[in-house]
């Protein structure tokens, strides 16, 4: 393929980007950010019967890939540009890495986020001095919000996905990966706007037109699924979910266009898939990473993607969350991977039916971690007791156990989901 073979542009804005720019891009952020690490995983690898390897986005200063992007953004803009300033709206990765970097450059940084942005990263943006406003509900009020005070203060915005620079900016870990590992044949990587998978499967495909470029997205915001069965941009509904970082409810334009001449593929995964990649990468890579950054684990784990006999590098995107969430993302990772279920019981209201039901479940050594009665609010009749108890197991195969001691003891369970 040719040194621009893969050079594409939007109807709309004319946008383009191409591997030349990605190499240039190389060039101007090498003195500035150090090249993360690709490490084998010895344990993933035989769990997915491939080779398995991380690419450790999340050790990034600011904790994410987006510094890629913001450096070779900020270093092309004009003296006049840098003196009055730049803004961004963002979830907290990209206007993190905006408000850094500008900081460090001298450059005045106005970031917009939307109001139930991640506690974590409201208080690191703000750390860094820049000028975060908290506006509207969604990411599309934060944008919508900061492309008013940028006319309205004569600002430059720096878009987190939907502009060449930052596309290019990001396709510098296709250009590592290819050093790091010149045989893989598959990368999967987390979608939100797009521009990450882009600027990557750009780079790589420049090098290795037949190696594989999987997207993964939050099944809650499928906004580039959507956009490329419809070829063009869609805002898809709002949604909560984990992966706040890739939670963009339209995906850019020039991504979309390099989507589709480079991506192979795009899969989602659910709110349980990606709790329980987190509490996997913690446990046996540790390494903490967001949801956003977990949802290429949750893909392979869970076969969305098939890996076996492949080398196969997964993006770790980002390891920015909130200490509060993931005490609720590990609880959720440890009932999707069975080691935490909820029994429900009902039993007569006498003394010695707690008794029995505890013992049965010590019999089978599960631990008992919460125990709560019902009586007026419940199914259970009058002289009966409902109690649930959360028991913490080894495994689906020893919830069984539990499951079945209780009920050769006369003791009727419903396992709660």
């Amino acid at each position: 393929m040719g040194k621009n073979a893969l050079q594409t542009e939007t109807s709309s804005k004319e946008m383009k980007v191409s591997f030349a720019d990605i190499e240039a891009a190389r060039q101007r952020i090498a003195n500035v950010l150090s090249q993360t690490p690709l490490a084998y995983s010895q344990y993933f690898s035989e769990l997915w019967g491939c080779k398995a390897y991380f690419k450790f986005e999340n050790f990034h200063l600011t904790g994410s890939f987006k510094e890629r992007g913001a450096v070779n953004k900020l270093m092309n803009l004009t003296p006049e540009e840098r003196s009055r300033g730049v803004i961004t709206a963002s979830a907290g990765n990209h206007g993190r890495a905006v408000a850094w970097h500008a900081s460090r450059m001298g450059i005045p940084a106005t970031v917009v986020m939307p109001v139930n942005s991640p506690i974590v990263k409201v208080q690191n943006t703000a750390a860094t001095g820049a000028r975060v406003i908290l506006h509207g509900n969604s990411f599309d009020d934060a944008v919508a919000h900061a492309h008013q005070l940028c006319e309205a203060e004569g600002l430059t915005y720096v878009h987190g996905f939907d502009d060449p620079l930052i596309v290019a900016g990001q396709g510098t870990i296709g250009l590592e990966l290819t050093e790091q590992c010149p045989y893989l044949d598959t990368v999967v990587v987390p979608v939100g706007g797009g521009g990450l998978a882009a600027g990557i499967a750009l780079a790589l495909k420049e090098v290795n037109p037949k190696i594989r470029i999987i997207g993964v997205q939050s099944a809650d915001v499928p906004s580039m699924v959507v956009a490329l069965k419809k070829h063009e941009p869609v805002t898809v509904p709002p949604h909560f979910t984990i992966a706040d970082g890739i939670a963009v409810r339209r995906v850019g334009e020039l991504p979309l266009a390099l989507f589709r001449q480079c991506v192979d593929d795009v899969v989602t995964v659910d709110e349980s898939e990606i709790a329980n990649a987190i509490l996997l990468l913690l446990e046996r890579e540790k390494t903490l990473v967001e949801g956003a950054g977990a949802v290429g684990v949750a893909a392979i784990h869970n076969r969305h993607i098939a890996v076996e006999g492949r080398r196969v590098a997964i993006i770790l995107s980002g390891g920015n969350i909130d200490v509060t969430m993931l005490s609720r993302i590990i609880d959720k990772g440890l009932v999707k991977d069975g080691r935490m279920v909820k029994f429900h019981v009902v039993v007569p209201d006498y003394p010695g039916q707690l008794a029995r039901i505890l013992s049965a479940v010590a019999e089978k050594r599960g631990n008992v971690l919460e125990i709560v009665h019902s009586r007026a609010f419940s199914e259970a009749k009058v002289g009966e007791t409902a109690i649930d108890l959360v028991i913490e197991t080894r495994g689906p195969d020893h919830i069984e156990e539990i499951e079945r001691a209780l009920t050769e003891r006369g003791i009727p369970v419903r396992r709660c989901t």
